[in-house]
């Protein structure tokens, strides 16, 4: 039971029909299979090098081949290569980890959940909100909102929170308590003589409908990345989580901060959620969390979210939900080890001296006669692309633009038509302007053939 203004599910099914298309093409091109990566740079079996542009999967923080990562892992695998979290049993880096987890938490937590996965977190996360709302005698609370072209996971649930047509698809997706708002993208989504203002004020206005439309305690929880990536990279207009946050605390819903590509420096700050003053009663993480070298994830949860969890459990007498993988010794190692590189480097410091030169080659990408739009906030950022010859099939000139990358030695992304620059975070200056060359002068080759 998805709420999508039509306007809104027209714009967002236009914005991934390119996928089928793309699919196909990219059958056609073969497999690109990659041997080695170093720093930000991976190189494939022909020996050809490109610039990771997109950090992996918007995951590898401290880049690739990082020695220190090698060893942990190691050193762990013969130490204890594997143990479970079950039935009050724990080892020493799932014990250090949630520790480290939960200091470093940028608003008060109480408790870490380990998962393998954003996906599985999120998952999770779901799980846990219809727990705690059973557990309040509150069976009717389990609705959870997202947004159109939000992105947080392809399992069942976490597949449903994502607003993205593609990934529900033939696969009788999104589950009913899932329910969409708007995205808050203000070129393709704001309203004629709506400034930037007046959209942040309305996007906050239509969630609001939705929770009264649908009944406010029926509205558990309400998930959202503070920056969105697969979506598109859709950074917020100013004003947006001042007017969403006071909603979700007037009708006392949850807030997930769906933090799997925004957390640990990647905005400029060690969270998103720091950067926009959000107040979220759960954290999911993820990807540079391990920089993923290793699968790892984890949900943190405030005391709010936790106690009536514990005293449900408690007098059922077992939480009946784990993963054998959760929290496993050498991923958890892994991580460790990770979050000692960000903060004994400041990667996190790093990331505010060299975004300035990348927000301003980004920027600078409007010269270019394809692109509409820049969007970006601290080493993340998208360029949109367009040509009238293409506006009906889109996504048809993002994969033209992302071929062109890939030639002149550039791994990036087209979502649709939007190129993502995600590079790993000890990207130097240099490097960013290596990068943003071969982005130019890849458009001008693309613009040549139009």
């Amino acid at each position: 039971m998805t709420h999508l203004p039509n306007s809104l599910e027209a714009r967002d099914i236009a914005f991934h029909l390119h996928s089928y298309a793309d699919a196909r093409k990219h059958e056609d091109m073969g497999p690109l299979v990659i041997n080695k990566g170093e720093g930000i740079y991976v190189e494939d079996t022909s020996g050809k090098r490109y610039i990771e542009g997109l950090a992996g999967l918007w995951s590898v923080a401290v880049g690739f081949g990082e020695k220190r990562l090698v060893d942990a892992a190691a050193r762990q695998m013969e130490k204890l290569p594997f143990y479970h979290t079950f039935t009050y049993k724990t080892h020493g880096p799932s014990v250090d980890l949630a520790e480290k987890l939960v200091s470093m938490a940028p608003v008060p937590m109480s408790k870490v959940y380990f998962t393998n996965s954003g996906s599985e977190a999120n998952d999770t996360a779901i799980k846990l909100i219809w727990y705690r709302s059973n557990a309040l005698g509150q069976p009717e609370r389990k609705k959870i909102i997202s947004r159109v072209r939000g992105y947080h996971g392809v399992t069942v649930a976490s597949a449903s929170l994502t607003g993205l047509p593609n990934n529900h698809r033939s696969f009788d997706l999104p589950i009913p308590q899932v329910l969409h708002t708007t995205c808050p993208h203000y070129r393709t989504m704001h309203r004629h003589g709506e400034d930037e203002a007046e959209f942040a004020k309305r996007c906050a206005q239509d969630l609001e409908d939705l929770i009264l439309a649908e009944g406010p305690e029926t509205i558990a929880a309400f998930f959202a990345e503070p920056v969105m990536g697969a979506g598109g990279v859709i950074v917020p207009p100013d004003g947006y989580w001042e007017a969403v946050q006071p909603v979700l605390k007037k009708y006392d819903i949850l807030f997930v901060a769906d933090e799997v590509i925004c957390g640990f420096g990647r905005t400029g700050e060690m969270f998103g959620t720091t950067k926009f003053n959000l107040d979220p009663d759960i954290m999911t993480l993820s990807k540079a969390l391990s920089s993923s070298y290793l699968p790892i994830s984890a949900l943190l949860i405030n005391d709010r979210v936790y106690q009536p969890i514990a005293d449900e459990s408690h007098t059922i007498g077992v939480l009946g939900h784990g993963f054998t993988g959760s929290g496993h010794p050498v991923a958890a190692a892994v991580a460790l080890e990770n979050l000692a590189i960000i903060e004994e480097r400041d990667l996190v410091g790093h990331v505010k001296t060299v975004a300035p030169v990348f927000q301003k080659r980004l920027a600078g990408l409007n010269e270019r006669s394809l692109v509409c739009e820049t969007r970006g906030i601290g080493l993340i950022g998208a360029a949109e692309v367009t040509h009238p010859d293409l506006a009906n099939t889109p996504g048809a000139l993002g994969f033209k633009v992302n071929a062109a990358f890939h030639e002149h030695g550039l791994i990036s992304r087209n979502m649709a038509d939007a190129m993502a620059f995600c590079p790993p975070l000890i990207i130097s200056e240099t490097q960013i302007h290596d990068m943003f060359d071969i982005a130019e002068a890849s458009l001008d080759a693309v613009a040549g053939t139009l």
